[in-house]
């Protein structure tokens, strides 16, 4: 009588191995990456290793690496294959994650994202967290606001802080608001608009502007309000990060839209826009369905630090 070969958990620990191993060719700091050291990486048995991928290879009818003696690289295939091995062992960690905290401990990863300054509050949630539960390992990455919240869509950021507007937010994310600002208009002094106090996003129609890269949140709510105002606004020039742009706005390289407390201590005129008045919302994002326990225990502490309610 045939009988069904059993997978036995060293087989199955060779698989998840063989997934890590897959995660850890990606990363760029990596490209001359050996099978014998992602097998030392892992524990286990180099030959075990190799043989798995030949054995996915040939289901697959795909070369997952480019071999050569020196070292072996992902070929399309083994990148298409790539955000399938990631999703499985983030599924794998919060199925092994979730059983823990039945037990009342939390361990494992916290993925968490910010994309801009990291709100003080935030910042004292994740000490609140970290205190109460030292073992979990914090990771805090900084992204553009679109990319950020496709991470959270995704699964792969447990908690995030982003930007919210115009844009809508990806299917399945949740968000609630921890911090509200007005923007404003900073010019250089001297600047014919330095003698106002208040101006309309109109009125800037033909003004050299500089702003944020595309995808930030404060680029895309600048991006809808023009849009609605009815023009394109002068983009000259576009930086990553805040302080570059009011270092710019002192030197008159372009009128700039950002937060009230961007412009504190700079040598710049600031204005209040008016029609319509833009402000900046900061907001956690988190994934109903995929945040961790750790995400979910990070949540808890960041409703006793912020008093507002979530939005769908």
């Amino acid at each position: 009588m045939h009988r069904t070969p059993q997978i036995t958990i060293r087989q199955r620990r060779i698989e998840y191995s063989l997934q890590k191993s897959l995660l850890w060719s990606s990363d760029s700091s990596h490209t001359s990456w050996r099978f014998t050291r992602a097998a030392a990486r892992e524990s286990v048995a180099q030959p075990a290793v190799s043989a798995q991928i030949r054995r996915l290879e040939a289901q697959l009818g795909e070369p997952l690496f480019h071999r050569d003696q020196r070292a072996v690289r992902l070929t399309a295939a083994g990148a298409a294959l790539l955000p399938h091995a990631r999703a499985a062992l983030a599924a794998a960690d919060r199925g092994r994650n979730t059983i823990a905290s039945l037990r009342g401990l939390l361990q494992g990863r916290l993925e968490v994202g910010v994309a801009g300054p990291v709100d003080h509050r935030f910042a004292e949630a994740l000490g609140d967290f970290h205190r109460a539960h030292p073992v979990v390992e914090i990771a805090l990455s900084q992204r553009q606001n679109e990319p950020l919240l496709e991470a959270v869509a995704r699964g792969e950021v447990d908690v995030a802080i982003v930007g919210i507007g115009a844009q809508p937010v990806p299917s399945g994310v949740r968000t609630r608001v921890v911090a509200t600002e007005p923007l404003v208009l900073a010019v250089r002094n001297g600047d014919p608009l330095s003698r106002r106090k208040t101006v309309t996003l109109a009125e800037l129609r033909e003004r050299a502007m500089i702003t944020l890269v595309p995808g930030s949140g404060l680029r895309t709510v600048l991006d809808h309000a023009c849009r609605e105002a009815g023009f394109t606004p002068q983009i000259t020039a576009e930086t990553s990060d805040l302080a570059s742009l009011v270092e710019l706005a002192v030197e008159g390289i372009g009128v700039a839209v950002l937060p009230r407390s961007a412009t504190d201590g700079a040598d710049v005129t600031v204005l209040r826009l008016t029609r319509p008045r833009l402000r900046r919302r900061t907001a956690l994002a988190w994934n109903e369905a995929a945040t961790s326990p750790a995400g979910r225990a990070l949540l808890a502490l960041a409703d006793e630090r912020f008093d507002s309610a979530p939005h769908a």
